[in-house]
């Protein structure tokens, strides 16, 4: 099975901190993941795989990293 991963941001691109992110790797078949504080220049743009939702529901996803990768793995699936 492939190790899917995703990146995202915590803090506005004005804060010091924001190059500090998030870094997910989950393996789809077992339901196995990782998350760890990871560095991405500030140059790099990421992909915001909740982009489309609505603030609320991204809110919700990113405060449980279980919701959050099970919802990212369905997205994958599709």
């Amino acid at each position: 099975t492939a190790v899917r991963s995703y990146q995202f941001r915590l803090y506005p691109p004005e804060s010091s901190m924001f190059e500090r992110c998030v870094g997910l790797a989950w393996c789809s078949g077992c339901r196995i993941y990782s998350g760890a504080m990871v560095h991405i220049p500030r140059t790099r743009v990421l992909v915001d795989a909740l982009g489309s939702l609505p603030e609320d529901e991204s809110v919700r996803l990113r405060r449980s990293e279980a919701k959050l990768v099970d919802y990212l793995d369905r997205q994958g699936r599709r």
